[in-house]
């Protein structure tokens, strides 16, 4: 279980987070979506355990992520906006750096290793350095060292950005698997067709705020649009400044 309660965040005059409030429950996959600066990142990056909120607090399994960091970070998988790798490890270096780094035993580690190779398909590149892969190759080592220790919560951003059609597919299967695991899963993406096809939750962030969350049946009934495209244009729609200021 993945929670934020009332998160506030400024940037010097700029309010990236104004009183966000949302919780991502076990077994089910929850899409953070909204339009870009709504502040999904700086939601997730407190949830990650690596940014303090302003005011307001997150927790993930009843863990505080600023009082509790190491507990959050041990239940925790990550795929953040920066995939981070270092171009001279190989994209099995990465995984195992991880996997050490959360104490996992050599021959589990290793295993482990090939079996998210084999899932994402990673055969033909695993052994070659980070600086010579593909931007897919590159989101797809970051996904397995994020998974590498079979975190029970997993947020990701934008986990399919780059990947060809059966890779994304490849990934959204996994997404689902680890939802009927009984996993909670938080992810961001701008590709309305990838959350209408996995997203079991909506949570529709708009300028530092929650402008609306729930399934996705509940926010079609809502706005009485049946495509999430339209569902999402219109909430934030009602959310811009140009409608309060019409009102």
């Amino acid at each position: 279980m993945i929670e934020a309660h009332d998160l506030h965040k400024k940037f010097g005059v700029v309010t990236a987070l104004d009183g966000v409030g949302f919780h991502a429950p076990d077994g089910a996959v929850t899409g953070l979506i909204g339009p870009n600066g709504a502040g999904k990142t700086t939601a997730l990056r407190i949830l990650y355990a690596i940014m303090r909120p302003d005011r307001g607090s997150a927790s993930v399994d009843g863990f505080d992520t600023v009082t509790a960091r190491r507990q959050v970070q041990h239940r925790i998988g990550v795929l953040p906006d920066a995939r981070g790798l270092y171009p001279r490890l190989t994209g099995r270096e990465h995984i195992r750096y991880f996997g050490r780094l959360h104490g996992l035993e050599v021959g589990a580690l290793e295993r482990r290793i090939d079996e998210l190779a084999e899932i994402l398909a990673m055969g033909e590149f695993i052994d070659r350095r980070a600086k010579g892969l593909s931007k897919g190759q590159t989101l797809k080592v970051a996904l397995a060292r994020a998974l590498v220790h079979d975190p029970h919560n997993v947020m990701l951003d934008e986990p399919t950005n780059g990947l060809d059609i059966a890779s994304s597919r490849a990934v959204r299967d996994l997404i689902r698997h680890m939802r009927d695991q009984g996993r909670c899963i938080l992810f961001c993406s701008h590709i309305m067709q990838e959350v209408a096809a996995i997203s079991d939750r909506l949570v529709i962030v708009s300028r530092g705020r929650v402008a609306a969350q729930g399934t996705p049946d509940e926010l079609r009934r809502r706005t009485g649009q049946q495509d999430l495209e339209e569902v999402f244009l219109a909430i934030t729609a009602a959310d811009s400044p140009l409608r309060e200021g019409a009102a």
